[in-house]
């Protein structure tokens, strides 16, 4: 099936939910990531019940801490 992850078009050989598809793309740090799936963010609770399918729309969100200005 195909999908698209952050803008480019992916090919997925069956319906998974997120957690499983975090493993398969071999996220590094997925407890550091935000999913949003067809333009809304996907509750990390949610991971195991909500399953990707064909033509979803997946973007994949890493939040970056630090800076400062150093004043």
């Amino acid at each position: 099936m195909t999908i698209k992850m952050n803008g480019e078009e992916k090919q997925l050989e069956k319906e998974m939910n997120i957690l499983e598809f975090l493993a398969v793309q071999q996220v590094e740090m997925p407890e550091m990531v935000s999913v949003e799936l067809n333009g809304e963010i996907i509750d990390r609770d949610d991971f195991e019940t909500i399953f990707i399918k064909e033509n979803d729309v997946i973007e994949l969100l890493y939040f970056m801490g630090g800076g400062g200005f150093g004043f």
